[in-house]
């Protein structure tokens, strides 16, 4: 018995959305891409008609919840984790990025299990969108970059590496290393490099 409110007609679907590349070569990665165009399409429709905003506001909102630290807080809401087949190769507990990725899996294989109803369905039940209201704007990105070009002339980019333990990222003002952020993603690097660029830049409350 899963926690989805939704029943598999076809239970080999949800396994193999719960079944990691370590494990088979019938895994989620597929059903990952599908799932994760079909979010987007599901929070993009829901906020284009419930709200008002120009294009950049509905950017910054969808990423909200289409977002890897969504996502993962979605599947321990769900209790996925017991449920997720991994292989002997893979050490230690699931990353964010797993997390999100079944996420999207399940709803790509409720979608080929029943349609976009029963997907569109498991998204609304599920992810809260009548919050959109109370989101914080935490794309510090999107927000330096217009800071930058509002105040200086110069030419804007992050440089990310991969780490021992995930990604650095430092942020460069034509030739000035500004700051430099560490996250388990690119993408999360790279916001908290922009985080600490608009700290040590504008001393403004974020």
């Amino acid at each position: 018995m899963n926690n989805l409110g939704y029943n598999f007609k076809n239970k080999e679907l949800y396994q193999r959305a719960l079944t990691h590349a370590s494990k088979s070569e019938q895994n989620y990665e597929r059903l990952e891409f599908l799932g994760d165009g079909i979010l987007d399409f599901v929070v993009g429709e829901y906020l284009f008609k419930h709200m008002q905003e120009d294009e950049g506001h509905l950017t910054v909102l969808r990423s909200h919840f289409v977002s890897e630290n969504y996502l993962a807080k979605l599947f321990d809401k769900l209790k996925l984790e017991r449920d997720v087949l991994v292989g002997k190769s893979y050490k230690g507990n699931l990353s964010k990025a797993i997390k999100g990725d079944v996420v999207e899996a399940i709803i790509a294989a409720i979608y080929l299990d029943s349609g976009m109803e029963e997907s569109k369905k498991f998204i609304y039940d599920n992810f809260d969108l009548e919050s959109f209201r109370n989101v914080v704007d935490d794309n510090y990105k999107s927000r330096l970059q217009e800071l930058v070009q509002a105040s200086f002339k110069c030419k804007m980019q992050y440089v990310t590496e991969k780490i021992e333990n995930g990604f650095s990222s430092t942020f460069y003002m034509d030739e000035d290393a500004i700051s430099t952020g560490e996250g388990n993603s690119k993408i999360e690097a790279e916001q908290n490099c922009a985080k600490k660029a608009i700290d040590k830049l504008f001393k403004i409350e974020k």
